[in-house]
């Protein structure tokens, strides 16, 4: 079939989704809400189709399985398409390009997006920035990315993460410290900054411990003026003397100072009190 650039309609169940999607996540409520939109206003961009390249008789999703996805739910039948003559290379392309132009893709998706089109035409990251307009900077970001555990990226596809919580995580190169900060991010509901000054007061407890230099010196004036802080403040609650130790990467210890028998009365008296 030769390539048509107008619109027709076909049979959504004549189509089939492409196998090399870029997007991997489609929200259950996005999709709700484009179906019922779709319900009232019709689709107001047709999907972009290729002939399967197996299946004779089908066409495969180039761009707009979204869509196609919230066509079957809104119960269509038919779906408005622009059928194009595409090899396999050529409708990777389109789909990648397709969906970085959208804003609704997660960090990850993007990533790998930026990630397949530098593999597909061999191009430095400089050199996609430029094809694409963009800044270097924002695809070395989003590639790293693609470096994290799984389980940090499914939660980034997800919405638990931010990118910039996961920029922080990349910080630490351990992936045993990635998915240890993970757990607690996630408990705590940490913002990205808190996660940023939970990163550095790991490196800078790892620097302090590598280097005999450090060790003297202590952790870096940020966090070590943080801890004095913490100390200050606890040792007036406490009407004693008390310091903090860390431990790497998220353990540490409190000492506090007594001088009898009554003060030792006296503190445990208060901690009890404070549970």
């Amino acid at each position: 079939m030769s390539e048509q650039k107008s619109q027709r309609f076909l049979p959504i169940d004549r189509i089939k989704p492409n196998p090399h999607q870029p997007r991997q996540y489609f929200d259950p409520k996005a999709l709700q809400e484009l179906s019922q939109s779709i319900k009232q206003q019709g689709v107001l961009q047709p999907l972009i189709v290729r002939n399967h390249p197996i299946l004779e008789g089908y066409f495969e999703l180039v761009a707009g399985e979204r869509r196609w996805r919230a066509l079957q739910l809104a119960g269509e039948t038919q779906a408005p398409v622009i059928i194009k003559k595409l090899g396999d290379t050529e409708a990777l392309e389109v789909a990648l390009l397709e969906n970085i132009q959208r804003e609704d893709l997660t960090p990850i998706e993007e990533g790998q997006c930026y990630h397949e089109l530098m593999q597909l035409h061999g191009l430095t990251q400089e050199e996609l920035a430029t094809k694409l307009g963009k800044d270097r900077s924002t695809i070395a970001n989003m590639v790293r990315l693609l470096a994290l555990p799984k389980a940090i990226q499914q939660d980034l596809e997800m919405g638990r993460l931010s990118a910039g919580h996961a920029r922080a995580l990349l910080s630490l190169s351990e992936h045993s410290e990635q998915l240890k900060l993970r757990e607690r991010i996630l408990l705590n509901n940490w913002s990205v900054r808190e996660t940023e000054k939970q990163v550095k007061l790991i490196l800078g407890v790892r620097e302090s411990r590598a280097s005999p230099t450090s060790a003297k010196i202590g952790i870096d004036d940020d966090l070590n003026t943080e801890l004095r802080s913490i100390e200050a403040e606890l040792q007036r609650y406490l009407g004693t003397k008390m310091r903090i130790e860390l431990k790497p990467p998220f353990q540490g210890e409190i000492r506090l100072s007594y001088f009898s028998a009554e003060e030792l009365d006296r503190l445990l008296a208060l901690l009890r009190s404070a549970r």
